[in-house]
């Protein structure tokens, strides 16, 4: 079986949206919540996964991850609701 990636966006204590990629997400998720994850997650405490979207390539979800993080709030929040 082929390894999938996807790009996540998880929603913080202060109401801030974090944006990353994984191949396991649930466990990645585990990781933020326990501050051994992204810098960001450690003063910006995860509350739940938002947003995940499945790709094929390392390289594809990459690139998603890149396109989302430089998107405004307003457009993030488009793609989660």
């Amino acid at each position: 079986m082929k390894k999938c990636f996807y790009v996540y966006i998880l929603l913080t204590k202060d109401n801030t949206l974090y944006c990353g990629y994984t191949d396991d997400v649930e466990r990645r998720f585990k990781l933020h919540c326990e501050g051994k994850g992204a810098k960001y997650t450690r003063a910006h405490k995860p509350v739940k996964i938002v947003y995940t979207k499945k790709y094929f390539t390392k390289s594809e979800a990459q690139k998603e991850e890149y396109r989302i993080k430089h998107l405004p709030r307003e457009e993030k929040l488009k793609l989660i609701t």
